[in-house]
């Protein structure tokens, strides 16, 4: 069964480095961070990707799902809206579908709700775990936003979560279960994340600085990113095929020689019927902890080569869990539409052991195509290849 290519015919983001799709192009163009200061209520010292964007509160016969989380998805929403009404319309309704990842959901809303309670001995009335901490919520918010009525499911593979769900699209329209698919992710800040990767000893205290030489560990963003892929269309940038892998190595530590993040890669090529060469560029997985960067420096090397220009925009947005494989597909469109990769943020010098080629500084260069690697606790990982029209 032929799964791709697919057209991407819409995407849009919201994250640390805005909420346009020229926010953000702006930012990665001057090599300008959007990691600053940590939310208030968290004592220790770090650096964190917040979404700075006003997110409108969500109000009328909708208000049960009032969030930060949905408030992000919703910020993400405005910026494809218009193309996924006009796919509505093409296709109907019962042939759009959805699928989204999530590593945390609305488990800040949840925070929030015990902290009430401890004060004053009762959950606040305002409160809903169904419409806003579980997984599913936001999506329900989004589907009925758009109308969509076709087949929908949360993916919730840590890190992985928001680029194994390419594949998930393509399975679905293969099938023919749906035309359209809406896909994506989001996560929001909160305090489960921020102090449980404290408790690892990887949160970063200063700016992380993937593959760098002395890296101190990974800093927390959020955000989310919505592509709309359709059986057919006109696209600057299309779905060229994924690769998917589950090694189960550790719970939180990758393969010490990338033997997942290879599989991934190898499926996502021989997906599209393409070879190490046909690569042009790498938005890493990059975390900029020690482990996970020279991992998949060597699993990077030993697949693709040394030549291949890598970059990880962590640097930028910071470790978005289980939206970064969305937020970084939505970066790495933004190279396949101008032709120019941006310094990867915060790696020079790079680590002396790290043999890949480390992008270190905005490049105008050819890009036909650009594998964009999420790689997640448990060994989840994932491999998104995206290129320009195929010939």
């Amino acid at each position: 069964m032929q799964l791709y290519p697919l057209p991407i015919t819409a995407w849009s983001s919201t994250c640390a480095l805005g909420s346009t799709r020229d926010e953000i192009r702006a930012k990665l163009w001057a090599g300008e961070t959007g990691l600053g200061a940590p939310p208030a209520w968290f004592p220790h010292q770090t650096r964190s990707g917040q979404v700075t964007a006003e997110l409108q509160a969500i109000t009328g016969a909708q208000a049960g799902y009032d969030c930060r989380q949905s408030r992000i998805a919703m910020s993400v929403l405005e910026g494809v809206r218009a193309p996924i009404a006009t796919a509505t319309d093409r296709w109907g309704a019962d042939r759009v579908a959805m699928v989204l990842g999530t590593s945390t959901g609305g488990i800040d809303r949840t925070e929030y709700a015990l902290d009430v309670a401890r004060e004053t001995g009762e959950l606040p009335r305002d409160y809903d775990m169904a419409l806003q901490h579980n997984f599913y919520a936001f999506l329900e918010l989004l589907k009925s936003e758009i109308g969509a009525r076709g087949p929908s499911t949360i993916v919730s593979t840590a890190c992985s979560s928001s680029a194994k769900v390419f594949a998930s699209a393509a399975r679905l329209i293969a099938a023919g279960l749906a035309d359209a698919v809406v896909v994506g992710g989001v996560d929001s800040l909160a305090k489960t994340t921020l102090f449980g990767f404290h408790s690892l000893n990887i949160l970063a205290s200063s700016l992380c600085r993937p593959f760098g030489a002395d890296r101190p560990g990974i800093n927390i963003g959020e955000g989310g990113a919505l592509f709309l892929v359709e059986r057919s269309g006109t696209s600057n940038v299309w779905l060229r095929g994924v690769g998917e892998s589950s090694d189960a190595h550790h719970m939180t530590s990758p393969h010490p020689e990338g033997r997942g993040a290879i599989l991934a890669m190898e499926r996502a090529l021989k997906s599209a019927g393409m070879s190490p060469s046909d690569i042009d560029h790498i938005n890493a997985h990059g975390t900029g902890t020690a482990k996970n960067d020279a991992s998949e420096a060597q699993a990077i090397v030993a697949f693709l080569g040394d030549k291949v220009p890598v970059v990880s925009t962590k640097g930028y947005t910071g470790h978005t869990l289980g939206a970064a494989g969305a937020i970084e597909a939505a970066i790495a469109c933004i190279a396949l539409e101008e032709q120019w990769i941006p310094t990867s943020l915060g790696a020079d010098p790079v680590d002396p052991d790290v043999s890949a080629a480390i992008n270190h500084e905005r490049r105008e260069m050819r890009v036909r195509t650009v594998l964009s690697n999420s790689f997640g606790f448990g060994g989840n990982n994932a491999a998104v290849l995206l290129g320009g029209a195929p010939s």
